[in-house]
């Protein structure tokens, strides 16, 4: 015949004092248990709120850098537009100063009319560049606007976090509630930056 011996060590005697206390105050392990998921479910949506905050704080950065691109760019449509209008000046000059000529009067003359009309597309060309500048800023402008809405709704629910992690350990109820609260709070201001374009 062979006898087993049972020993006991103290893991055994933990577990077994967990599942006393575990029946004696279900409700308050309850409350542990619907906190330590809340945990979860935050920590979860403050990651897709980080994200969309990156995310929209790349594309202000991309439209602000495209706008800068293009204010070179309606700088230097300026500065040729200047350009055709000093030789048409010097033109008008050549020709005003060559009015005896017949011949010269007539080729600075021509000269005049084709810087005119060469400034024209110039200058529309310019302006339109400048109007995509305005575009951009502000689109830049209204990305960085959500980036910072998205960057709030995120800080609330990283505090929201410590503060529930702070009720499991001091087991208060009215922290239990403030985290609930902030995070309440996370999520609102989320939803702001996602329906408010």
């Amino acid at each position: 015949m062979s006898e087993e011996y049972e020993i006991h060590g103290p893991h055994d005697h933990a577990v077994e004092h967990a599942g006393h206390a575990h029946a004696e105050g279900h409700e308050q392990d309850r409350g542990a248990a619907w906190m330590a998921v809340m945990t979860a479910v935050l920590a979860s949506v403050g990651a897709i709120f980080s994200y969309q905050s990156g995310t929209n704080e790349n594309q202000a950065l991309y439209y602000k850098n495209e706008a800068a691109i293009r204010k070179t760019e309606a700088s230097n449509q300026w500065a040729y537009y200047q350009a055709k209008g000093e030789k048409q000046n010097l033109a008008e000059l050549g020709a005003a100063l060559t009015a005896s000529n017949p011949e010269m009067l007539a080729k600075f003359q021509a000269d005049v009319q084709k810087y005119r009309t060469e400034k024209q597309p110039i200058r529309a060309n310019a302006e339109a560049i400048e109007k995509q500048v305005k575009i951009d800023d502000e689109r830049s402008e209204s990305l960085m606007h959500h980036h910072h809405r998205w960057a709030q709704a995120t800080t609330a629910i990283q505090i929201s976090i410590g503060l529930a992690a702070v009720a499991l350990l001091t087991r208060r109820r009215w922290m239990r509630f403030l985290s609930v609260g902030v995070a309440a709070v996370g999520v609102a201001t989320g939803c702001i930056a996602l329906f408010a374009h």
